[in-house]
């Protein structure tokens, strides 16, 4: 069995207009895509050339036409098993905050987007380690905890 690393998660927020809090970007994948009608957050291939954060920085523009304002590591790095290779996939984890009047362009890879609450984007999500993700993201920027700083991109 072999361990690989070539996929990235990229979850997206904004903060509420006139409230506090912030809401979550889900895309939903199209029906010929490998688990259709997910929904999820922005996710690909890491290409040879590029680093986890460059591939997310590219998901991020080709997924949903989007520029970030910041962008932070998430503490968790997520990980599946795929039976039809019998690999172990290891996925770093990323979130980035978007202006909150950003217009969202979805790629062929997705038929809808969602802006939802940390409550709803919980119960869409369908796997255990996106959720795991998203409870602390949720955190991070609810509490506005201090250790930001020490997993922002620059």
């Amino acid at each position: 069995m072999e361990i690989k690393s070539n996929i990235i998660e990229l979850h997206i927020f904004r903060r509420r207009k006139n409230k506090s809090g912030v809401e979550y970007l889900l895309l939903k994948r199209a029906p010929e895509e490998i688990y259709p009608y997910l929904w999820q957050m922005v996710s690909g291939g890491i290409h040879e050339t590029e680093t986890a954060i460059s591939a997310a920085k590219r998901e991020l523009k080709e997924e949903t036409g989007l520029k970030y304002s910041k962008m932070w590591v998430v503490p968790l790095v997520n990980s599946f098993y795929n039976t039809s290779d019998d690999t172990v996939n290891m996925i770093p984890v990323f979130v980035c905050e978007v202006n909150k009047n950003s217009k969202v362009k979805i790629s062929a890879e997705h038929t809808e987007y969602i802006w939802v609450e940390y409550k709803d984007a919980k119960k869409l999500l369908a796997w255990q380690g996106q959720r795991n993700a998203l409870k602390i993201i949720q955190r991070y920027f609810t509490n506005k905890d201090e250790r930001l700083k020490y997993v922002e991109v620059s």
